[in-house]
């Protein structure tokens, strides 16, 4: 089967069938991981085969980039929606809670985001995250909500090391109370930083 022009636009069965490929691969990576998911793993699940999923992507990592992608996309759309309207230490603490809780109901995801992670540089946080958070600190400080002179990239990786315990403890146990977690985190970091 020769493999899709990628100067023409998708079909809409073309489109269907990358959404497909893309869910596939994310349930796949969230129980097999990223090594364990294979080309002929992601045809087999889909129903199809191998030639035909090179059709729509050249490459088993092709597939797997295309699904990471998909769930940042969806992960930076639920918390910028929670974020958004918000400013200064509420941006942060909708930051946490939108976080924590998108990491909640959608744990294949968060192990697709982890398992992509390590494969592609064996480390669990990458600088955006962080510049992200660092950003919301100093927002906060400039609101007036947070002391001056708080650190804000200090007080970042504390955060992301913070909430990156709290999602792992989730996906260990379904039982644990992330969104609880997440409100002490606030809490602490209110104690930490509020001016008021």
């Amino acid at each position: 089967m020769p493999t899709k022009d990628a100067t023409k636009p998708l079909t809409l069965t073309e489109r269907a069938r990358r959404a497909q490929l893309i869910g596939v691969a994310i349930d796949l990576v969230a129980r097999h991981g990223y090594a364990g998911t294979s080309l002929a793993r992601i045809a087999e699940a889909a129903g199809i085969s191998k030639a035909a999923v090179l059709y729509h992507f050249p490459s088993k990592d092709a597939v797997l980039r295309a699904a990471y992608a998909a769930v940042l996309e969806s992960l930076v759309e639920f918390v910028g929606a929670a974020v958004g309207p918000r400013t200064g230490a509420p941006a942060l603490e909708a930051y946490i809670r939108s976080l924590v809780e998108y990491m909640r109901v959608h744990p294949d995801h968060t192990r697709m985001i982890i398992e992509s992670l390590v494969a592609e540089s064996g480390a669990p946080d990458g600088p955006g995250r962080q510049e992200t958070v660092a950003g919301l600190i100093t927002a906060a400080v400039a609101a007036g909500d947070y002391r001056a002179g708080t650190d804000a990239r200090a007080t970042a990786v504390i955060v992301n090391g913070a909430i990156d315990a709290i999602v792992s403890a989730g996906l260990a146990d379904p039982s644990f109370r992330t969104a609880d977690a997440a409100e002490q985190l606030i809490t602490m970091l209110s104690g930490a930083y509020r001016t008021s």
